[in-house]
């Protein structure tokens, strides 16, 4: 049986009928990343004896007690800890970083039977969209080794496109689990604020990043989904399991009453093929008999108010970082930190009215719409060597990250 080729659902039902071991399965995962990863090196990291241990003990266990995903495989990105694998958060500071205990996602996932068998590569502290760092080098785009795998979730998507992964967790700021998604031809999704627990760490009600599920397919991504949350009384933001699954969402199919569709949301550039790619996809939706008007709710503000919050959050998660170890840094993250440490409280009060008036204008919107489709990027795969996207359809960037903007 080609397992690397079957969705998770599949092989989750392989594993629920006794039909294949997750023994087998990492043997399967372990010949394919040696076959395939020195190519896109998106799995930099491997713990197979580890994983093989927990999926023995996880086998011991009557098949109705060994969680939601039966000892189905799953890598971490390499900014969450887990305990006993090394962790080095795409940083020099953390490149002999061990740590004795997992994050809070890692522990919920183990609970649900997952077996953690590598850690996919991410950018220092997960800060810009294309996966590189100065302790495991570039991931490739593996549909063409020479662009981009996006990021900063880019080798969770490119470990899902090679085949040596069904599921992938990632997480999430500013189009990290979406971006690498859409380079690499998967499905990434960026979660509520709180629906996967997040920690530890030193901002707890941080609600700009989020923990999130990658996958090949629709279904699958709403299984891993179903995996990830539940509530964490260490996490403050944390959310109740929901009543109904996402699994049954994702299978149930019914379609949307009125449909909007944005190229550039209103505040961004985006390249006339994607575009025009998405608009064809889109219009789709008309062939069902669903309207599709072209409209998005009043985004004016949000590149300032992202800007903003997020300098904020870098600060306080990395300022004291920086202050010990500045040589270790790359540029874009010292600008980022040094932005958010150099802040105004008027900045900051501006910043957060503004976010609570955006929800506002997007919550009035969703009263007319039940869907809105946009880009989930503005660009093709660029070049690997481009650090970020520098421009697009003639508009320059000023930074870093505002090619994100649309994210």
């Amino acid at each position: 049986m080609d397992f690397i080729r079957m969705t998770a659902c599949a092989v989750l039902d392989e594993l629920e009928a006794g039909r294949v071991s997750p023994l087998e399965l990492l043997d399967a995962l372990e010949a394919r990343i040696r076959d395939v990863d020195g190519d896109v090196n998106a799995l930099p990291t491997l713990c197979f004896e580890r994983a093989r241990e927990h999926g023995q003990r996880l086998m011991e266990l009557p098949r109705d007690e060994r969680g939601l995903l039966c000892g189905l495989p799953v890598p971490i990105k390499d900014l969450v800890e887990v305990a006993g694998v090394r962790t080095t958060h795409g940083s020099r500071i953390f490149a002999d970083h061990v740590p004795e205990h997992s994050g809070y996602v890692v522990e919920q996932l183990e609970r649900e039977g997952g077996l953690v068998y590598a850690k996919s590569n991410t950018p220092e502290f997960g800060a810009g969209a294309n996966t590189f760092n100065d302790v495991h080098g570039t991931t490739h785009n593996p549909w063409d080794v020479t662009k981009s795998a996006a990021g900063s979730s880019g080798g969770a998507a490119a470990a899902l496109a090679t085949g040596m992964a069904w599921v992938a967790h990632g997480s999430d700021m500013g189009g990290s689990l979406r971006n690498p998604a859409s380079f690499c031809g998967v499905v990434g999704l960026r979660p509520a604020p709180g629906r996967v627990a997040k920690g530890p760490g030193v901002n707890p009600y941080g609600t700009l990043s989020v923990e999130g599920p990658m996958a090949r397919t629709i279904e699958d991504t709403a299984l891993f989904l179903d995996a990830m949350a539940d509530w964490e009384r260490r996490d403050p933001r944390s959310l109740a399991k929901p009543g109904r699954t996402f699994r049954s969402y994702a299978q149930s199919r019914s379609l949307p009453k009125k449909v909007a569709f944005s190229r550039d949301l209103g505040i961004t550039p985006v390249e006339p093929e994607v575009g025009d790619l998405c608009e064809r996809a889109a219009k789709r939706f008309e062939d069902l008999g669903v309207p599709v008007d072209e409209a998005h709710p009043d985004f004016s503000g949000a590149h300032d108010t992202f800007q903003t919050l997020r300098a904020l959050e870098f600060a306080v998660s990395l300022g004291e970082l920086l202050a010990a170890h500045r040589d270790k840094f790359k540029p874009e993250l010292i600008w980022n930190v040094e932005k958010g440490l150099a802040l105004t409280s008027e900045e900051i009060v501006v910043a957060k009215r503004t976010r609570g008036e955006l929800v506002r204008r997007a919550a009035a919107f969703f009263d007319e719409y039940d869907l809105l489709l946009c880009p989930a990027t503005i660009v093709a795969p660029y070049p690997l060597e481009q650090r970020y996207v520098e421009s697009c359809n003639g508009e320059k960037f000023e930074s870093y990250i505002d090619w994100l903007a649309g994210a």
